[in-house]
């Protein structure tokens, strides 16, 4: 694959194309439903001990575990339908399709999230977002550790990631320095958490939401590059 003479968008998914919140929170809802609040709270014990362990979030691995203490519970086969059938296409932020349709003026729109190598595939397809980058998706487990990989694959002259953690954008710029226009749309329990805020540097460009990205221009990204700047 040559280098291309435009620009590789590089977008993260949850909480930053979706809503990923409220998917964690109906979730919560559906288990103090089924399950009542002491397994509920059980599951998400082990989901965050997973996480810890894992370094990105995997539901159905947590159920796995949560499993592993519940076999006589035949409604744990309703809780992966509840997962499997989620209507992510309701959870996508407003604009999101659209921002990734305006990108297209300038480079190619890329899907990079961290994730499991079922689940987070699954969100993306039942979403849309697959089809709406033309199945220009990658998913790792630390994505920020992967970028030779990412530019093996998408080589570019200039990078663009937009993703609401100020850790991944802040490791992300360390390696390719003026080679990548960090953006930070304000959105999601992590991009509002002033602990995180203050541990990183701030991106080269905060949106208040991804909609706020259909009114900026990146025609002069590429000239500009050098000086990290976005008009």
């Amino acid at each position: 694959m040559s280098e291309s003479d435009g620009i590789v968008f590089l977008l993260d998914v949850d909480n930053t194309l979706l809503d990923n919140d409220r998917v964690t929170d109906d979730l919560r809802r559906h288990l103090e439903r089924e399950f009542g609040f002491v397994n509920s709270q059980r599951y998400w014990t082990i989901f965050e001990k997973l996480r810890a362990e894992l370094g990105y979030t995997d539901y159905l691995g947590a159920l796995q575990r949560y499993r592993l203490g519940a076999m006589d519970e035949p409604q744990l086969l309703l809780m992966s339908s509840f997962l499997a059938d989620y209507p992510f296409a309701d959870r996508l932020y407003p604009g999101a399709l659209e921002v990734i349709e305006h990108l297209r003026q300038w480079g190619l729109p890329v899907i990079l999230s961290d994730g499991d190598v079922v689940f987070q595939p699954r969100k993306v397809q039942r979403s849309g977002l697959w089809d709406a980058v033309d199945g220009h998706v990658l998913i790792y487990i630390h994505k920020e550790q992967m970028l030779d990989a990412v530019e093996q694959r998408y080589p570019a002259r200039h990078y663009v990631m937009v993703d609401d953690k100020l850790r991944i954008l802040a490791a992300m710029k360390k390696i390719w320095d003026y080679r990548l226009t960090t953006v930070f749309p304000r959105q999601g329990h992590y991009a509002l958490d002033p602990g995180n805020t203050v541990a990183y540097p701030p991106a080269d460009l905060t949106v208040e939401q991804i909609g706020d990205l259909l009114h900026v221009d990146f025609s002069g990204l590429l000239d500009a590059a050098g000086a990290g700047a976005v008009s």
